[in-house]
């Protein structure tokens, strides 16, 4: 299939060719939720702790008399009945990654541009090329229409439009080996340069 591809200043530049098992394909939504779910988890830091029973500190004194009291039997301040009593069964420090296969992996990614293909939200530049002026690439942006924009380039993406795009709100920029499916679907567009659909056709296939 293909697709119209424009420069930064809007003008055309020709087409390009997509392949069709990679940009062609119907998007299933269970697919994308497994790889997004499957990302989201290895991100996720799991430094989340309470302190138990035994990390507590307080006397290990009986705090009363076993009968006679007309209360319930307690022998110890920790217990998690009372307050400033440690927490029963909290989260501990632990891993929340979990294995996913390779080939799904990839699978997702394709499905993830064949779902922003079929919504009408990729576009295809020339190439992303800056002198490193964040006002002139703002001005560019705003003049194409872009609101939140994920850039993919090749396999490195150019210093200039790099330090260009730093400091503009919402305006990413990957390099085709980072391109993954949880930043692909936020965005409100998906920008890729000639360089980086080659170089995903070559990763993916």
């Amino acid at each position: 299939m293909k697709a119209d591809a424009i420069k930064l200043d809007g003008a055309s530049a020709g087409s390009v060719e997509l392949d069709e098992a990679i940009f062609g394909l119907e998007p299933r939504a269970d697919i994308l939720h497994r790889v997004v779910r499957w990302q989201r988890a290895r991100a996720q830091q799991g430094t989340h702790s309470t302190l138990g029973r035994s990390e507590v500190s307080y006397s290990t004194k009986k705090i009363y008399r076993q009968k006679g009291t007309g209360g319930a039997r307690h022998g110890s301040k920790k217990a998690p009945i009372f307050r400033h009593g440690g927490v029963y069964k909290g989260p501990t420090p632990r891993s929340h990654e979990h294995d996913l296969p390779k080939k799904f992996r990839k699978l997702g990614l394709k499905h993830a541009l064949s779902a922003k293909l079929k919504a009408g939200e990729l576009v295809v530049i020339d190439t992303a090329e800056s002198e490193g002026k964040t006002s002139a690439l703002a001005k560019q942006v705003a003049n194409l229409g872009w609101k939140r924009a994920l850039v993919i380039d090749g396999a490195a993406v150019n210093e200039g439009f790099a330090q260009a795009a730093r400091n503009i709100a919402n305006l990413d920029v990957l390099p085709s080996m980072g391109a993954n499916v949880y930043d692909i679907l936020r965005s409100d567009t998906l920008v890729l340069t000639k360089a980086g659909v080659e170089a995903l056709e070559a990763r993916l296939k």
